[in-house]
């Protein structure tokens, strides 16, 4: 398929153009239908919303609220009206905008006087929209903005909250998405050094993304996908996307600087790479897939959102970016690099430097390498002891914002538990009772009972405490176990703040079987893709660990306040309750990518020489960079999200950015690698009984046979020789020399004599991988071609670098 792709090209890439513009039509046209279904069966506020519902038909468009206080005086003084009153008159003209109920109207009598503080220097007003918030224009919003805040002089604040008017502070859409890609764009043109090989991956993720999120806005119409779930798309698809592309561009450059013809190399890379990218891909699917385990509705339309984001990423990055190579040729090398190969040839693959020396150091100290690193991820992972789940709302905005401001004014005026207050629906009875057991109860600061409809009755409840207190949800409890029983009537504690409650209750108590599942399905995928037990199992550890570290992490900074001003997300609150199964999710995928980029390359290693230390120490050597690369390009894109506007997904991002960065730069490059140098070759362990029933699934490419890499056809048996000397020209004795298949597979192996000569039988003519390694000296890899006469070969062996075994 990869060489399809390249020879067809423009084909290839007029399909992906032509579906891009045909699914962005209809969508474009069609708009948006997002909807937060909340489905809690068989929990109190299910129950009391549903009595609601059929009692009082809900409201057809979005109440918000706009809020004015006095510095001196009264809301009452004749000046403050003066200039209130003229306000709310021209917004409740505005078209679109169903009514404004304030203070000030006559006719209401004391009805009014709930809408004004007990000192009097604060009041509201609640302005409805004839449709939901995501549907009202934001020009509307606007205008009722500007014409509120026109009012406001010396010694009157006036600040507006609710959905609508959260809308029209939000960045612009795909802020978030460019800066991402701008920030991912440097660390490709650093990594790379080259403008054209930076865009491959960057187009990948536009296209992959762009079709994945057009997807999610028609899939919106048929059936319930929440507002959150395109921005986690957007986040999960850009960082795959990129990611993916990396890892196939990064192989191809080292084919085309070995001296492989561009399409040969592409297809190499597509045949190796690019296996371990669709297993990657698929990994996330299943871990985004485990969200289903927790029967919660609201999850259903994120994972079909991102699903088909990952899956047209992996598509994207299989198909339409060997056709993107095809048009680059050479030109996906830097200048300099195309100089140097047309100037000396090609060169093998030098794994020198920073990752070489670090593999190195975690061979020689892997018990300190890895006790500190431990440290660290436990240090880091302390203040998840104090994870409280819950949701977020306005109260956690930034505090600059005027939904901020009112809320903290209606807060001020009525007390904290004015902006979440409690609704208990009875069905039939009596609710005198009720009504004073209610007033009665610690906590609670308001109580009113709405006239009954339909034999329904709603009894407004106002805490004394914020919605998102510990004490208020105390607070539900004992009105659920001791008021409501006493009382002798069938009521429920419902309402936004109940429904929280019941949200995190209910992710709670179901997070051990979602974890169960990921790891599992984990284990196994990794036991029959690498034929170990001990791999799967670090594997599963780790990301224990990791989820462990990165939750620390977010409970200290959202839960706890730490940076909060530093980044501008707003005021410390509980962590949202639907966050940690997404990002779980997200974190087992992401971290199986770089276990199976990682692993397959020491599995490799270790197929063909059966020394764990080596395969240790080359696969980190090998992987380490592009690895660190990857992880860099995701934390910039995840930590672009905190400028979408969104709590939610600002949350999701920042857990994810640490998330990433510590399962890349502590676990995969220090802990893991050091934990297989300890365990040694039972890394590789896998009972015989047990290595006979399992599947086989090839991450790597299936070994090519003798006859299949010939280059000039069917021929007799040759020979390569030569002699193995230093860079001083002296012999090297005891070298391992090697024939390989360019898939990795041995042919031959000698060790060469005191005066360094070698030979090796080659079985036809082709071109194959010559091996060369010895103690104390780095070891080498050169492609060879060979023909049916010998082949003379030398090999030049120095201290200080590892080349690459390829």
């Amino acid at each position: 398929m990869a060489r399809w792709c390249y020879r067809h090209r423009l084909v290839v890439l007029l399909l992906w153009v032509g579906a891009l513009f045909g699914l962005g039509f209809p969508a474009t046209t069609a708009g948006t239908d997002y909807a937060n279904v909340f489905s809690l069966p068989d929990t109190d506020s299910k129950k009391a919303y549903d009595l609601m519902e059929k009692a009082f038909p809900a409201r057809a468009g979005d109440t918000d609220t706009v809020v004015w206080k006095v510095d001196d005086g009264s809301v009452r003084d004749q000046d403050v009206r003066s200039r209130i009153q003229p306000a709310l008159d021209e917004m409740a003209r505005m078209k679109g905008v169903g009514g404004v109920t304030g203070p000030y109207a006559g006719d209401r009598g004391a009805g009014a006087a709930t809408q004004i503080s007990g000192d009097g220097r604060i009041a509201y007003a609640q302005i409805t929209f004839t449709k939901q918030a995501d549907a009202v224009p934001k020009e509307l919003v606007q205008d009722v903005l500007d014409t509120a805040q026109r009012a406001e002089q010396g010694g009157l604040e006036v600040e507006l909250g609710g959905q609508a008017i959260q809308r029209v502070q939000e960045p612009p859409t795909g802020l978030a998405e460019m800066v991402g890609l701008a920030a991912a764009a440097v660390v490709l043109f650093l990594a790379f050094g080259s403008l054209f090989a930076m865009l491959l991956p960057l187009a990948v993720a536009v296209f992959g993304v762009g079709m994945g999120l057009f997807s999610t806005q028609l899939l919106s119409h048929v059936t319930d996908i929440p507002d959150l779930a395109p921005l986690l798309s957007s986040l999960i698809g850009l960082g795959v996307g990129i990611d993916y592309a990396l890892f196939i561009v990064t192989r191809h450059r080292k084919g085309v600087l070995r001296g492989q013809d561009p399409e040969e190399s592409a297809v190499t890379a597509l045949n190796t790479s690019g296996r371990a990218v669709l297993f990657a891909g698929g990994t996330v699917c299943i871990a985004l897939a485990g969200m289903l385990v927790t029967n919660l509705r609201f999850l259903d339309g994120v994972v079909i959102g991102t699903s088909v984001t990952v899956v047209l990423s992996v598509l994207a990055a299989t198909t339409l970016l060997p056709a993107l190579l095809g048009f680059l040729g050479v030109r996906v090398l830097s200048r300099g690099q195309r100089r140097r190969l047309a100037a000396t040839g090609p060169e093998p693959e030098k794994t020198s430097g920073l990752t070489a020396r670090w593999s190195v150091n975690v061979q020689h100290r892997p018990r300190r390498i890895a006790a500190l690193a431990l440290v660290v991820m436990a240090v880091l992972a302390l203040p998840v002891l104090s994870l409280r789940l819950g949701a977020t709302d306005q109260g956690n905005d930034d505090a600059s914002t005027t939904t901020r401001k009112a809320y903290d004014l209606l807060a001020e005026g009525f007390g904290p538990g004015f902006n979440g207050p409690l609704q208990v629906v009875v069905a039939g009875g009596d609710t005198t009772a009720l009504v004073r057991g209610i007033k009665d109860t610690p906590g609670v600061a308001q109580v009113a009972a709405l006239p009954p409809a339909r034999g329904v009755t709603i009894i407004q409840v106002v805490p004394t405490t914020s919605p998102q207190s510990e004490e208020t949800d105390t607070l539900i409890d004992r009105l659920r176990d001791d008021v409501v029983p006493h009382a002798g009537v069938s009521a429920h504690v419902g309402g936004v703040t109940a429904v929280s409650k019941d949200f995190a209750t209910i992710t709670g108590d179901r997070l051990p079987l979602f974890i169960a599942t990921i790891i599992g399905l984990g284990f196994l995928l990794l036991m029959v893709a690498f034929r170990s037990l001990v791999v799967p199992l670090t594997a599963a550890v780790m990301n224990l660990v990791a989820a462990a570290a990165s939750f620390g992490v977010l409970t200290a900074v959202f839960q706890w306040g730490w940076g909060l001003e530093l980044l501008g997300l707003g005021k410390e609150g509980p962590i949202n309750a639907f966050l940690p199964v997404i990002m779980l999710s997200l974190l087992f995928g992401l971290s199986m990518d770089y276990q199976v980029f990682l692993v397959s390359r020491m599995h490799e290693e270790w197929v063909h020489t059966k020394d764990n230390a080596r395969a240790v120490r080359v696969g980190l050597a090998e992987t380490g960079r592009v690895i660190n690369s990857a992880a860099l390009i995701m934390v910039c894109v995840f930590l672009a999200f905190v400028l979408s506007g969104d709590s939610g997904a600002a949350m999701a991002g920042v857990g994810l950015a640490a998330a990433v960065a510590l399962d890349a730069f502590i676990l995969r490059t220090a802990l893991v690698p050091a934990a297989m140098h300890l365990l040694g070759d039972s890394n590789w362990w896998l009972p015989a009984g047990l290595e006979k029933r399992l599947p086989h699934l090839a991450v790597e490419p299936k070994e090519e046979a003798p006859g299949a890499v010939t280059a000039h056809g069917e021929g007799p048996a040759s020979v390569v020789h030569g002699l193995v000397r230093d860079t001083a020209g002296d012999p090297v004795e005891g070298a391992t020399v090697s024939l390989l298949t360019k898939g990795g597979r041995q042919l031959d192996r000698v060790t060469s004599l005191a005066d360094g000569s070698y030979i090796l039988a080659v079985p036809a003519p082709g071109t194959y991988l010559l091996s060369t390694t010895a103690p104390s000296y780095a070891s080498r890899a050169r492609q060879v071609t060979i023909a049916a006469d010998p082949l003379v070969f030398d090999v030049e062996l120095a201290e200080g670098e590892m080349d690459a075994v390829n």
